[in-house]
């Protein structure tokens, strides 16, 4: 007999959204008032919210390659993203350049529901489409010299003519240790809401670090490095005084120019309390217990 253990940050089925309420846009708002509270859920994670729709998180949303503003979803439609390389490289005994399509059917794609927080303080709950980023770290064999892992994005100015502004450091970069890569949270995401990805959320790759803020979640990654130093990221080049290389949630660690205590869940009224790690602390605070510093968090 086969006996699969849930993980605690798993979601059964009974506790995602029922797709003909999701297309029912009264019902949905009914669904989703029932499931505004804190709920238990079998694996022991609160589901404190239904899935945004669709329609609120393509439409509000940060792609800095394409605009300084929420709504770049028109100007992210010139992005192409097939044909598409991914080089993964750096310090490890399989470097490859592989296309994104025979990359998704090697890894096998599973979907999950994770909340998203951005550190502008607004949230949101989608339920991406992809694979383990350990599976594609396990595939690559990172050398022993090799503690941190590089993404970094498309560069064309032709696509993307916002990335001709010389005072933003494009390409965007990001990074995570090797031990947050290999983290069961850590996701590389190809699809959401049962569809290949679409260009606003980062087609046709991205992360998903869910315990993060969502700048640390890179969107059309055409490079991934292992790498012995701690990588720069795009926002430490710009602001490294606000934002920095760790960038996990805590409530209790403000911004430097606004709270993060308290957040807005896209498309329901109110502000509502952040959670630690994002809600995932069970996940990932073992990561950090030899880091207890406010750096951190910014």
């Amino acid at each position: 007999m086969l006996i699969r253990l849930r993980k605690s940050w798993e979601l059964p089925e009974s506790c995602v959204t029922p797709q003909r309420l999701f297309f029912n846009r009264r019902a949905f708002l009914a669904a989703g008032a029932a499931l505004a509270a804190p709920r238990a859920i079998r694996a022991g994670v609160p589901l404190d919210r239904a899935t945004t729709p669709e329609s609120v998180t393509t439409n509000y949303n940060n792609f800095v390659e394409f605009s300084a503003s929420k709504y770049a979803a028109a100007k992210a439609a010139a992005l192409k993203p097939r044909p598409w390389t991914v080089s993964i490289g750096g310090l490890c005994a399989k470097p490859r350049d592989v296309d994104i399509d025979a990359l998704i059917k090697e890894m096998n794609v599973e979907e999950r529901i994770y909340r998203h927080r951005c550190v502008e303080a607004w949230s949101m709950v989608v339920p991406w489409t992809g694979f383990a980023l350990k599976k594609l770290v396990a595939a690559a064999e990172p050398k022993p010299e090799a503690k941190y892992i590089r993404f970094e994005s498309f560069m064309d100015p032709q696509v993307a003519p916002f990335q001709k502004q010389r005072v933003y450091p494009f390409p965007y970069v990001e990074g995570l240790t090797l031990d947050e890569a290999n983290n069961d949270l850590a996701f590389l995401v190809t699809g959401a809401y049962g569809k290949p990805l679409q260009n606003v959320f980062g087609a046709p790759l991205r992360l998903a670090t869910p315990w993060k803020y969502g700048f640390k979640s890179i969107k059309s990654i055409q490079r991934i490095s292992f790498v012995s130093e701690r990588p720069q990221s795009f926002w430490e080049k710009l602001q490294g005084d606000e934002y920095g290389f760790w960038a996990n949630v805590n409530p209790d660690v403000p911004h430097k120019r606004w709270s993060q205590a308290t957040e807005e869940w896209l498309g329901v009224d109110g502000r509502h309390p952040t959670l630690l790690f994002n809600g995932y602390a069970q996940e990932v605070a073992g990561l950090y217990k030899n880091l207890d510093d406010k750096t951190l968090f910014f």
